[in-house]
């Protein structure tokens, strides 16, 4: 349990990147960042396959991670980028911050009793009440005034839809992820990463025909090294590495635990983001991070 744990923290700490990465950057956009992480992530799985000569995958097992890779990967952040194009940054974010809660209640064990998980979804809970509060996030006009929800998007509620499917699509990833490393131990966890960065990387190229910049344009930029090197390390590390780490977390421990250490990814984020920002958390950041750490304990200490 402890190494399943530990994998799932390593884990999270890696997905951290990708927030703070597209801060360090000007000029390029999110889909830019996304697809050209996915693609590292595929020729980094493609390179370890064959200088490693690890197996690829059979037709049964590449189909599982196509399927996988559309609802983890690419497929996800396609619906999340709808959903900001039609109803902002702020509400997406929200309802995509409820991912662990939702992974929490669907991936129970049964021997585990409701009660034992209910400190540990009150606490995460607790926890994204303080991220909606007005002293976390600015508004988009720079007020400080909250979040800055609004309907005024003119697609707003098509907006929350493509929200929800974005939400629904990761959840069933994680959960279906996690069922598959089960069904199947005869699978190495660094194979199945493999696999899935190879339909991944496939994903990418189509995310980006469909929604991202032209290669002129984005060579033209005057960051465009440093753009490079960000998902040259996000593709290596917050991609391949991580899926492996997150693999023998899913492997060795309930999807329920899962669910409440993909917490440790908006931790992880917001330490990252104080470190670039060289400045201290807010008295409502520092009670959110206190909740999700708790909410981590407890659900730990729940499934002992």
């Amino acid at each position: 349990m402890l190494t399943g744990v530990l994998a799932g923290l390593a884990a999270g700490a890696l997905w951290g990147l990708v927030f703070v990465a597209p801060r360090m950057v000007e000029g390029y956009g999110p889909v830019d960042l996304a697809a050209g992480r996915f693609v590292v992530y595929g020729v980094v799985s493609f390179l370890v396959c064959v200088l490693a000569r690890r197996p690829f995958p059979n037709a049964s097992q590449a189909l599982a991670a196509a399927a996988l890779s559309l609802l983890g990967f690419t497929g996800y952040y396609l619906l999340l980028v709808l959903a900001i194009r039609d109803a902002g940054t702020e509400v997406p974010s929200l309802i995509i911050g409820t991912i662990p809660i939702w992974v929490m209640l669907l991936g129970k064990p049964g021997h585990l009793r409701w009660g034992a998980l209910v400190p540990g979804i009150a606490l995460t809970a607790l926890g994204l009440l303080l991220m909606m509060s007005p002293g976390l996030s600015p508004s988009p006009a720079g007020g400080g005034q909250g979040w800055g929800l609004s309907t005024e998007h003119p697609h707003f509620w098509r907006g929350v839809l493509w929200s929800c499917a974005s939400l629904a699509s990761w959840t069933a990833f994680a959960l279906l992820n996690s069922a598959w490393l089960k069904r199947h131990p005869e699978v190495n966890v660094t194979d199945w990463a493999n696999w899935l960065g190879l339909a991944t990387g496939a994903g990418a190229l189509l995310l980006w025909f469909v929604a991202g910049s032209p290669i002129a344009e984005m060579r033209a930029q005057p960051q465009a090294p440093l753009f490079i090197a960000l998902v040259l390390a996000t593709g290596a590390g917050s991609a391949w590495l991580a899926t492996i780490l997150w693999n023998m977390a899913s492997r060795r421990l309930s999807a329920s635990l899962c669910g409440q250490l993909i917490v440790s990814e908006t931790l992880f984020a917001l330490a990252y983001s104080f470190a670039w920002d060289g400045r201290w958390p807010t008295l409502w950041q520092a009670g959110a991070v206190v909740l999700f750490t708790l909410g981590i304990l407890a659900s730990i200490k729940a499934h002992r």
